[in-house]
């Protein structure tokens, strides 16, 4: 179950500078997935992360992903999405620990106040859902269909601290 992140934590995107996560958060929520870039099972939910940080873009939220590698790793693994999608480099799953994740795939909603408003480990279709129906109540905003045509079963995820 994730937790509210230490006030100091620091996310570093691939194309910027590393801010204080109370920095990502001076206009909008944050709403990101996390990934891990070394198992099958963040590939699988890749296609259906992609497609729900797609309807929220032009949201009430600054939308992500969190991938547990070094910049290039990440590069590797998303490819051209780093320049569609806010991606931070995690290398050392430092930001992982402090947001309490257990099991990646994960989806994250981080209130304007710092604090988890909601998150889902793991592909629980149904988890997903209910967080982005509440971000989209919050935001103002339409959620997607979870789950869609092409999305992956349910699976548990991996751990998250290797």
């Amino acid at each position: 179950m994730a937790s509210n992140p230490p006030p100091d934590l620091v996310l570093a995107p691939l194309n910027g500078e590393a801010k204080p996560v109370r920095e990502w958060l001076t206009t909008f929520h944050l709403a990101f997935v996390a990934l891990d870039p070394f198992t099958n099972e963040s590939a699988w939910i890749l296609e259906t992360a992609l497609r729900i940080l797609r309807v929220f873009d032009q949201a009430d939220v600054r939308v992500a992903f969190l991938c547990a590698g070094t910049p290039e790793e990440c590069k590797l693994f998303l490819g051209p999405l780093t320049r569609e999608i806010l991606t931070f480099a995690d290398p050392d799953r430092v930001a992982v620990k402090g947001f309490g994740l257990e099991r990646l795939p994960a989806f994250v909603h981080l209130a304007m106040d710092g604090t988890v408003e909601n998150s889902a480990e793991g592909w629980h279709p149904l988890e997903w859902r209910k967080l982005a129906d509440h971000l989209a109540e919050v935001t103002a905003w339409r959620a997607p269909l979870i789950p869609a045509a092409g999305d992956p079963g349910p699976f548990e995820g991996t751990p998250a601290l290797v």
